[in-house]
């Protein structure tokens, strides 16, 4: 289990360092073993590590790939990275660590969103392309790892945890009726609602 945070400023600001460090740091018991960050203008990307894979300093995430164009911050495992690794390699990628994490930044680079159909596990992830200016996060199919998320006209923030998203100062905190309702009729809020407006744990969306 690893925590993962992301903050995109819509508006164009620059993201705050310390905006990332407070979602970040909120998850440290998803991942006491290393903590990393990167910011880049409007977007940051935070990670809370439990070391699984490959115990060293080359695990260590945000990940980039090799000329350093593309992020990743991911929490999960990828049961088939060893074949995809065989693969890459074949290709002519470089890997720097023995991690499933570097096996989906290669991925990615190779195909594009389209890599989610050769990833085989469970996983949350965010991916920050710089080339295309596109922040691109995934969940695995069954939904086993979590992302929670908030957009708003300036704002997209997502985390592991929602108490993390919760952590960024502009995330509104307006109540979802409908998810309150939920709430009180059937214990949690139904779907991909949470108690929160514009505060989603399922659908990812385009933006």
């Amino acid at each position: 289990m690893c925590g993962i945070a992301a903050v995109w400023q819509r508006d164009g600001r620059p993201c705050r360092s310390a905006d990332v460090l407070a979602m970040r740091d909120i998850q440290i018991h998803r991942g006491p073993d290393d903590a990393g960050i990167h910011i880049d203008g409007p977007i940051g990307l935070g990670h809370r590590r439990l070391s699984i894979l490959d115990l060293s300093a080359a695990g260590h995430q945000p990940m980039s790939n090799e000329d350093g164009s593309i992020w990743l911050v991911f929490n999960g495992e990828i049961y088939n990275y060893i074949e995809l690794a065989s693969t890459l390699r074949e290709h002519g990628h470089i890997f720097r660590s023995a991690t499933d994490s570097e096996v989906i930044l290669h991925l990615y680079e190779e195909e594009g969103p389209r890599c989610l159909q050769s990833l085989n596990g469970m996983f949350a992830f965010v991916l920050w392309d710089s080339r295309t200016q596109i922040m691109f996060a995934a969940r695995d199919r069954i939904g086993i790892k979590p992302l929670y998320y908030s957009i708003t006209d300036d704002l997209f923030a997502c985390a592991s945890e929602a108490k993390a998203v919760l952590a960024h100062p502009n995330v509104p905190t307006t109540v979802d009726y409908q998810g309150l309702a939920d709430y009180l009729f059937a214990g949690s809020p139904l779907a991909h609602k949470t108690l929160f407006e514009g505060f989603d744990n399922y659908r990812l969306p385009t933006c």
